[in-house]
């Protein structure tokens, strides 16, 4: 592993750029900044999860159209203007004058932050490597957990010291000033080679699928709900912590570092995982994928101290772990390389998506009178329910050849 480090820190280091800063665009570092939204805008639990939901919507619509390029523009100049129109995004949320310009900010911020970072980090860590992909896609994640262990405190400590509008403006600095730089550095061609080892790793029957030719076989519409549930439960989780600490008498002050817990489970699960995706096959993982998700949601409703809180989060970081590097390897592999980039435009748009349903479903049942942790033992029993899924779609011969280990020496990873 150190080896393998060293000899590829460079390409590593891209994809664990890319996945820390799509930190200001997801669900938990922006709910961070939902109490100072609802006062400026008036708006209600489920108001201010509609008006999220309908923005992510609309970015995943975008990602659909628009994730191909990663096929086709390289990573040198794609990621660093991704990392500008992020910034610009960050700039429009902090003084939004309307409504109507803080929907276009979170289209913005969820299209490159939550899409397009990550959906660009692991298109090429799957393109660029193969015998090691499974490893390269975990350590490429680790930007995920450092981001979810460090910023929420850093941003927290910023918020209290500057404000939430001048925290922003730092982060449309940082954007501009440092990582968009450092990705059209890092973001050059892994070797000469890389188009010809793309060629070369075809996905089921030796072929190199389509987005159309996915959608028309049976596995990926099998997969959806297993796709959907743990973008949906992290998210909601992570959207309604506010709520969450109202209705458990916690603040969020002690509820903080239950973000350490998740982003050190998450490390951990996400490297074993890695490893295990290259030993045994990433289809191996999928039946295991839901069980700490689904402990983790269910734990929230009957606890009462903030130590549980800690436990709930581990477990759903484990899911979260266990994913990254699951269908990092599982797309290339099952669907080829040639078309990576937009078969994994429509996945992550299905995961995209589970986040846009996940704040307003949950928000409008708040406001009915269903508190947040009441419903986690529904979405507890719903996880035990996939799992069944999981187990009929990991039988699949296809599936089983496709996603069988490949010796090192297939490719100098």
């Amino acid at each position: 592993m150190r080896q393998f480090l060293i000899a590829n820190r460079h390409w590593l280091g891209f994809g664990f750029l890319l996945t820390f800063a799509s930190a200001f665009g997801q669900t938990w570092f922006i709910s961070l900044f939902a109490g100072d939204i609802k006062d400026r805008f008036g708006l209600t639990d489920g108001g201010w999860g509609l008006v999220y939901t309908v923005a992510t919507l609309a970015s995943a619509a975008l990602l659909l159209s628009r994730g191909g390029v990663a096929d086709t523009v390289r990573p040198a100049r794609l990621a660093p203007l991704m990392a500008l129109g992020f910034a610009a995004s960050g700039l429009a949320f902090a003084f939004t004058p309307g409504l109507w310009v803080l929907m276009l900010a979170l289209v913005g911020l969820r299209f490159c932050g939550q899409g397009m970072f990550s959906h660009m980090a692991m298109t090429a860590m799957g393109r660029w490597f193969r015998a090691r992909r499974g490893r390269a896609v975990s350590i490429a994640n680790l930007g995920h957990s450092a981001g979810e262990a460090v910023l929420p405190i850093v941003a927290v400590a910023l918020i209290a010291a500057l404000g939430w509008q001048a925290t922003w403006v730092l982060v449309a600095g940082v954007l501009v000033l440092a990582v968009a730089p450092a990705l059209a550095t890092l973001g050059r061609e892994r070797t000469a080679q890389s188009a010809a080892v793309a060629t070369e790793a075809p996905g089921m029957g030796g072929r190199h699928w389509t987005r159309a030719d996915a959608l028309r076989h049976w596995l990926f519409p099998a997969l959806l709900p297993i796709l959907l549930t743990p973008g949906f439960i992290g998210t909601v989780v992570f959207f309604h912590q506010v709520h969450i600490a109202e209705v458990k008498g916690w603040t969020l002050a002690q509820m903080a570092p239950g973000y350490v817990v998740f982003a050190v489970l998450s490390v951990v699960s996400g490297l074993a995982a890695g490893w295990a995706a290259d030993r045994f096959g990433p289809h191996r993982l999928l039946v295991g994928l839901l069980v700490p998700t689904g402990l983790g949601v269910a734990l929230i409703g009957p606890a009462e101290a903030v130590g549980t809180w800690f436990v709930a989060l581990g477990l759903i970081g484990m899911t979260q772990g266990i994913g990254a590097s699951l269908w990092g390897a599982f797309w290339p592999a099952v669907y080829g390389t040639r078309n990576l980039g937009s078969v994994r435009a429509l996945a992550t748009v299905v995961m995209v998506v589970s986040t846009a349903i996940g704040p307003g479903l949950t928000g409008l049942l708040i406001d009915a009178g269903i508190d947040f942790p009441a419903q986690g033992l529904g979405l507890g029993i719903w996880c035990a329910g996939l799992c069944v899924l999981a187990l009929a779609v990991q039988s699949s011969a296809a599936l089983g050849v496709a996603c069988a280990p490949r010796a090192a020496s297939e490719n100098a990873d």
